[in-house]
């Protein structure tokens, strides 16, 4: 499976997978986008990243977070 920018919930269930434990609010966002950069199956590129997106896939990671606790 492949995804992208847009696709939030696909990014915010891998972070709460490869990252279980860390709460999403704490993350910097320099550290959040070589995270996600660094999923595998996903196909975005650094240069189609901005603040707007990074912040967007934080608040689902942060869903995803809170259900697990």
């Amino acid at each position: 499976m492949t995804y992208g920018w847009n696709d939030l919930d696909d990014i915010a269930i891998a972070l709460a997978e490869k990252y279980p434990g860390h709460d999403p609010l704490k993350v910097r966002f320099t550290d959040l986008l070589d995270w996600v950069l660094a999923l595998d199956g996903f196909t975005g590129k650094r240069e189609e990243s901005n603040e707007s997106k990074l912040e967007a896939i934080q608040m689902a990671w942060l869903e995803e977070y809170r259900e697990q606790q």
